[in-house]
């Protein structure tokens, strides 16, 4: 744009000696064509242009004396033919006051041009076409202000006495639908300005005049039958001070607006900048504005029928050889307690433009921004997103951008790190630290209308009709992800000194290092996630490690556990699918789990069987017992296949006793079938003096239900297997006779099991299932 504006500025100061070499000439010879020649010679004199005037020079004498130039073309030296014209004009007029010419002295009135064209190009080595211009009048710079001397120069002293002064202070300049034409055949680009209008009065090289101007920018990447990129009608009010012997321009008061649209969208932004001062150094190629303040007025259709207004003061310093810029004392405001503060600095502005800089963000509120974009997810607390803030080093270019050396403060979490990514969000780069994070507080509330009496992971899940992760986005994101927290709050389960580590390409992505401290143990994890085709593949490799398991029911179920113990397990899993449902479905794998230093701490299973076989042989027990069990081992392997874990090799060690079982668990249903046999052995810590052919015989118990039933109705003692069973030893071992009096006692034996001791066991049971 600067070069344009500089070279604009050229021609008009070209056009304008046209006029003046005219208007001498025409006062002193009153032939028009013999002008012709000598105005041909002075613009090549002085610009190297090669003038052609086609049309016929007139003049008037009342009631102005005025001379008109039609049809004017002006080309490049060494400009091909059959080339557009560098600059071009239809008519161009150039108008004297009466009154001075009596007093010796040349006053232009009027300046006017209609029909300006201008064709700029950038070929592919990056040279402009101007620049050969530029070039010559800064070689010529000396005898074209010689050319233009004004009156306060005072009379050419090398003229001869019958020469007249010229006054270049014309009362009126005017250019009127002009065009610029701008090709860059580096970028493939092209712009033009058309409608171009500029009204200056009282135009005059060593005072400030009032210059008005508009026009409409058209910026295209000449593509056939595509909309332009933008279009932007743009009005100019200013105050000029040509400083043309200084080559140094200076606009105060500046008032700049323009309305745009941009390909694709219908709706007018609007824009406004206003200046103190605007100063343009050609010589030394610096562009200073001072006081800066840019209106944005945004319109979107997310945003409904209201602007959205942002306004930025700042101050500007740019270097035009160089392509660079500096954004000082940027301080951007907005709506709903919106203040960014912060610098900037540009370079290869007209190539390839990056930034870099500071910025800070004051804290506020991102719920009404979200609302307002049509963003804002549903959460289950109402002061998510409500306050947030950040400062942090800020570069990129018009594709990335990166925040380094971050502070980001989230509704009182604090985080530092870094932060980076695409525009278009196909990449992701983060490395935080935190000191804490309620993630609950951002996840969607649950449903409370059809989620009773299921757990806290089933009800953070109920009810989504949506997919639990942006597929589409996965799909083409290019991920690399770092996130140390010192405490984690997920599906309400506190977790401490959280290390995660993720990274991915092209929806290819790996859960590379997961850790954290769980319930006064330890949870790590691996796994993968492939979001290329439908439905996702996921895979995971979880270990636990000294977890409590009372404490970690206790959170689940919300009510205190009866089993204690440390949990132990891994494995290998995988599905398929974006949703819960799915995923339960198209689970498989396979999980060992370990319980070590257990406790039931609600009833004493050794009691009940050593009670119960004391009854059976017709004894009683006086042994004083412990309120709870102590188990020293529980172990199992599970297999899943499309969703059914299944397991053969249930196993747990108890003083004494021995349960072994087997089940399984169909994980989308939540229905399960378990049998499991306790057993007395002998071990130096056995349960209760235990007759030796009691000791292998088997106490059956069968759980059947589904996890979101009533555990009350799980599980049951076999009767009739129990009955079968010692029926059949003791049969072995007694006579007929004996037979009958022991089969009462087994009767009474069993009724006493399941009325007294059954409902305790099942509990006990109960809490293992849970």
């Amino acid at each position: 744009m600067k070069r344009i504006l500089r070279t604009l500025l050229a021609t008009i100061g070209i056009l304008g000696l046209v006029a003046v070499a005219a208007v001498v000439f025409v006062t002193t010879f009153f032939d028009p064509e013999d002008l012709k020649p000598r105005l041909i010679e002075v613009v090549r004199e002085h610009s190297g242009l090669e003038l052609e005037l086609e049309g016929p020079l007139s003049w008037s004498f009342y009631p102005r004396l005025g001379v008109s130039v039609e049809s004017a073309e002006a080309r490049l030296p060494d400009q091909p033919p059959e080339e557009r014209p560098f600059a071009a004009f239809e008519h161009g007029e150039v108008s004297l006051a009466f009154a001075p010419l009596l007093g010796g002295e040349i006053a232009i009135e009027g300046l006017t041009i209609d029909g300006l064209r201008l064709n700029l190009v950038r070929d592919a080595e990056g040279r402009g076409n101007w620049q050969v211009l530029m070039e010559r009048l800064r070689e010529r710079g000396e005898q074209a202000e010689q050319a233009l001397a004004p009156a306060s120069a005072g009379p050419n002293p090398e003229a001869d006495g019958s020469a007249l002064s010229v006054a270049l202070n014309i009362a009126s300049v005017q250019v009127r639908q002009g065009q610029v034409n701008y090709r860059d055949l580096q970028t493939g680009r092209e712009m033009t300005l058309q409608q171009l209008n500029v009204t200056g009065s009282n135009v005059n090289p060593d005072q400030a005049f009032p210059l008005n101007a508009s026009l409409r920018l058209i910026l295209d990447d000449n593509k056939a039958n595509e909309a332009p990129l933008l279009i932007s009608d743009v009005t100019l009010k200013t105050q000029v001070d040509l400083g043309l012997a200084e080559g140094r321009h200076v606009l105060q008061d500046l008032a700049l607006q323009a309305e745009s649209r941009f390909a694709g969208d219908e709706s007018a932004q609007k824009a406004s900048l206003n200046a103190a001062e605007a100063i343009l150094d050609l010589d030394q190629q610096q562009l200073q504005l001072t006081d800066g303040q840019l209106d944005v007025s945004l319109l979107d259709p997310r945003l409904g029928e209201k602007r959205l207004p942002l306004a930025m003061g700042f101050q500007l310093d740019a270097d035009l050889e160089e392509h660079s810029a500096h954004l000082r004392e940027v301080e951007l405001t907005g709506p709903d307690g919106l203040e960014l503060t912060g610098n900037l600095r540009f370079s290869e502005l007209l190539s390839a433009p990056v930034y870099r800089g500071q910025a800070s963000l004051a804290t506020l509120s991102l719920r009404p921004w979200l609302s307002r974009l049509q963003a804002m997810p549903t959460t289950s607390s109402d002061d998510a997103f409500g306050e947030i803030g950040l400062s942090s080093s800020v570069e990129g270019d018009l594709e990335h951008i990166a925040l380094q050396d971050l502070t980001l403060k989230l509704d009182g979490s604090t985080f530092n790190g870094q932060l980076a990514g695409r525009f278009d969000a196909s990449s992701l780069t983060l490395d935080l630290q935190g000191d804490s994070l309620n993630l609950d507080d951002y996840l969607p509330p649950p449903e409370t209308q059809d989620t009773a009496g299921l757990n806290l992971v089933e009800r953070a899940h109920a009810q989504s009709a949506s997919g639990l992760l942006p597929a589409d986005w996965l799909a083409q994101l290019d991920l690399d992800a770092s996130l140390e927290l010192g405490e984690l709050q997920l599906l309400q389960q506190n977790f401490r000194d959280v290390v995660l580590r993720l990274e991915g390409e092209q929806g290819q992505h790996r859960l590379t290092h997961f850790e954290a401290g769980f319930h006064e143990g330890q949870l790590a994890a691996t796994g993968s996630l492939d979001a290329r085709d439908t439905p996702l593949a996921w895979q995971l490799s979880p270990t636990v490690s000294n977890v409590r398991l009372g404490s970690l029911m206790e959170s689940l179920n919300e009510q205190p556990s009866a089993i204690q113990g440390r949990l132990q397990s891994s494995g290998a899993l995988e599905s398929r699918g974006n949703t819960l449902n799915e995923l339960k479905r198209g689970l498989n794998g396979q999980l060992d789990a370990r319980l070590e230093k257990g406790q039931l701490s609600e009833v004493n299973i050794s009691r009940q069987l050593c009670t119960t076989v004391a009854r059976i042989e017709g004894e009683s027990t006086s042994r004083e017992w412990q309120p709870g069990t102590p188990i020293q081992q529980a172990e199992a392997s599970f297999r899943i296949r499309d969703g059914v874990a299944t397991s053969d090799d249930l196993e747990a060690s108890l003083p004494g006793i021995g349960v072994s079982g087997q089940g399984q668990l169909d994980v989308a249903s939540e229905r399960f079938d378990l049998t499991a046999k306790a057993r007395f052995t002998e071990t130096v810590d056995a349960a209760c003096e235990v007759s030796p052919r009691l000791q292998g015989v088997p106490f059956p118990v069968h759980c059947e239900g589904q996890l979101s039933g009533d555990s009350a109705e799980w599980c049951r003692f076999d009767r009739q297997a129990l009955q079968a069973a010692l029926g059949e030893l003791l049969r072995q071992e007694v006579t007929e006779r004996a037979g009958e009096a022991v089969n009462e006692r087994l009767d009474d034996a069993m009724d006493q099991l399941e009325n007294k001791a059954g409902s305790e066991l099942r509990g006990a049971i109960e809490s293992l299932l849970n």
